[in-house]
């Protein structure tokens, strides 16, 4: 059973742990450094704006205090303890003024009127009257001054948790996308191994391009995930968590009143995936199928341009890219309609809840809560709505990231080849089929299949497209194994030798050999440090390559673009057979290797195939009949079965099958024809198909 998305996302995010955890600390750090502001605030509005009106008494020292008429005045909280106090006054503010009153006032909270020279406070009913003195800027500035140098000492403290901010901000960000792209080497790494250990006839059924995308766009999506997504989350969540903090401590009662955006957040994200998943799936899907539609594209440019089938090429990839922006567009409504909508509504409302439930108690003087402690709440309520904004604009990003991260998974679970370290001694390469039957699917494509192939032999395989050579050949390599039957190597079952044992005594040339970016010597040692230069131009020496290869500029170290396309057919052959030698397989197999070279190197390239095949079983799918006329043994077949095997004499006196296959080919290529043996009208039903697909 498969672990889930997020599962397997967090362990692979605890390869970079320490990172991580890094980063988070400093975000933490961060995120009490800037929710510091805000009780500074408190404490500058309440304990030193606001605490002008504390009740204040005559002191003979100028220590702290303020001077008025010649007297000092200090507040009563700035007294040590035994310090002795004079006469009590009060400095009130009614309107934009500040009042003194020589004595002390009862209840100063309350509906405050000045007229008359005196200041009127109401409680309901009753109402206190109190001779007070309007004071001047001056004046009323001489009893500010002893509170600035605590304002002071407050606006530094600021500055530094300022410094602090920035600092971890800086911190956090660098560890968190570095470790982001630790983890995402490691996922690319692993996905990119995976794909190597995938069975051959996995990609017989997904095209490249839709591989590519997985490694590439489907990775990078993840990456999102950790740097944007992850950044934002675990910023919102650890800032929310301090803004509650926070909250609780100015008041619990506002605190309270504000808990209730917490549900809301959680029910919108668990309601905005469900939609978003959905298309996210099919966008992930549409741009993967843009990518294989592209890289098919490029790969037959030649033939769709042969074929004039620019115009409707260009109708599938529009017809593909309108559906990916279709989906897009809902996306984007979906997150127009919702993501600033939504926190925007949650904003008001927890604005008009507070203010209506302290902010009318706190301004009529019913003294719900401090006014510093009112400005504060506001301050740090609002700060909680900027996370909240990241992590709703991230929901898009969290849920294409967690699709992507799904499709990754996906082609992770695809069952792989097991890997065994270690090698085999290189074996002999008698190679035995026993009565070996095998489907792709359902219908068998080879059907008791009997032959030997002995050390230092060449076994052609001949016949019409589909009679199933290539299909031998998968099953020598184990690319797929039989469903009937055994297939033994110096009588050793293959089933029982690993794969990578198995094909490292294995060498192959294809049709269209394929070279890789590179140098031509890179191409012949593949990068193996067992093949030394000396070994590579040795190679590319007895196979005759140097001829064909000597107006090169640089020689075996000319470069390569991709597939050889600056390279002729013959020229990308002869480098794939030295590949071959190089390696000094026991088993060759050479998948016609001749079928794309001109008669004039063909010369040179059978002059290469015998030395190539010397002391190697070997193992020739040939259509060009005049190639194999040297064979040990020629394998016919029909239908998935063997109709016919011998030597090239041997069959051409049998005159069957394969006897009318040259027949045609020598009458095509202009040769004289051999005399014909007698009819044999037992063949001859079986043969004409034959001879009409030829």
């Amino acid at each position: 059973m498969t672990q889930s998305t997020g599962k397997r996302l967090l362990q692979y995010a605890l390869t970079a742990k320490k990172t991580f955890i890094a980063a988070l600390l400093l975000l933490t750090i961060g995120v009490a450094a800037e929710l510091a502001g805000p009780f500074i605030a408190k404490s500058m509005i309440d304990n030193h704006m606001l605490g002008i009106e504390k009740p204040y008494f005559q002191t003979p020292s100028s220590e702290e205090a303020a001077e008025y008429n010649n007297i000092y005045y200090k507040r009563g909280d700035r007294f040590a303890p035994g310090e002795a106090k004079g006469p009590e006054v009060r400095l009130l503010q009614e309107g934009r003024s500040f009042y003194f009153i020589n004595e002390p006032v009862a209840q100063p909270d309350g509906e405050r009127t000045y007229r008359d020279g005196s200041l009127y406070i109401k409680h309901g009913d009753s109402e206190a009257v109190y001779p007070a003195v309007k004071l001047s800027a001056d004046e009323l500035f001489s009893f500010y001054k002893p509170e600035l140098p605590g304002i002071y000492e407050l606006v530094g403290l600021y500055a530094l948790f300022l410094v602090i901010s920035i600092f971890a901000e800086f911190g956090k960000t660098y560890w968190l996308q570095s470790s982001a792209n630790q983890v995402i080497r490691k996922l690319r790494t692993d996905v990119y191994a995976h794909i190597q250990r995938l069975p051959v006839y996995f990609f017989d059924n997904l095209p490249a391009g839709k591989v590519v995308s997985r490694v590439t766009n489907d990775t990078e999506a993840v990456k999102d995930l950790f740097i944007a997504v992850l950044s934002n989350f675990s910023t919102g969540i650890i800032n929310i968590l301090g803004v509650y903090v926070a909250l609780f401590l100015l008041d619990i009662r506002l605190g309270l009143v504000s808990l209730f955006i917490v549900p809301i957040v959680i029910l919108w994200i668990i309601l905005y995936r469900k939609v978003a998943t959905k298309y996210n799936t099919i966008i992930r899907s549409r741009l993967s199928e843009i990518n294989a539609i592209i890289n098919e594209s490029i790969q037959g440019m030649s033939i769709i341009r042969i074929f004039r089938r620019q115009k409707q090429s260009k109708e599938e990839f529009e017809k593909l890219n309108d559906d990916y922006l279709k989906y897009q567009n809902k996306m984007l409504n979906l997150n127009a309609f919702t993501s600033h909508n939504l926190v925007n509504s949650l904003r008001s409302l927890s604005f008009v809840l507070v203010l209506w439930y302290f902010g009318f108690g706190s301004l009529g003087g019913s003294t719900f809560v401090s006014l510093g402690v009112l400005y504060a709440f506001v301050d740090v309520l609002g700060r909680m709505f900027q996370p909240i904004t990241g992590m709703v604009n991230q929901l898009a990003n969290l849920d294409s990231s967690m699709v992507s991260a799904g499709r990754v998974f996906t082609l992770m679970d695809e069952p792989g080849e097991p890997v065994t370290d270690g090698s085999m001694p290189r074996y002999k390469g008698n190679v035995v089929f026993k009565d070996v039957s095998f489907a792709y699917k359902k219908d068998f494509v080879l059907k008791d299949i009997s032959f030997e192939a002995r050390p230092g032999e060449t076994v052609a395989l001949v016949g019409h497209t589909g009679s199933g050579k290539s299909s031998i050949i998968n099953l020598l390599f184990r690319f797929y194994d039989p469903q009937r039957g055994t297939i033994t190597i110096d009588g050793e079952e293959v089933k029982g030798i690993p794969k990578q044992w198995l094909r490292s005594h294995m060498g192959i040339v294809l049709q269209d050999p394929y070279l890789f970016t590179g140098t031509i010597a890179s191409n012949v040692s593949l990068g193996d440090e067992r093949i030394s230069r000396e070994r590579v131009e040795r190679a590319l020496r007895e196979v005759g390559a140097d001829k064909l290869l000597a107006h090169l500029p640089q020689g075996f170290d000319e470069p390569v673009v991709e597939k050889g396309s600056t390279l002729s057919a013959g020229q990308r052959q002869l480098i794939s057979f030295a590949r071959a030698l190089s390696f000094d397989p026991a088993i060759l197999i050479l998948d016609e290797a001749t079928s794309n070279i001109d008669t004039e190197t063909e010369s040179l390239i059978q002059e290469a195939l015998e030395v190539l095949k010397k002391g190697r079983t070997t193992f020739i799918i040939a259509h060009r009949l005049s190639t194999i006329r040297s064979a040990d043994q020629i394998l016919v077949l029909h239908r998935g079965e063997i109709v016919e095997r011998g030597s090239h004499d041997e069959l051409m006196a049998l005159g069957g099958r394969y006897f009318r296959m040259y027949q045609l080919q020598l009458g095509a290529g202009g040769g004289s024809e051999l005399p014909a043996p007698a009819p044999d009208h037992r063949l001859e039903a079986v043969l004409q198909p034959s001879i009409k697909q030829v």
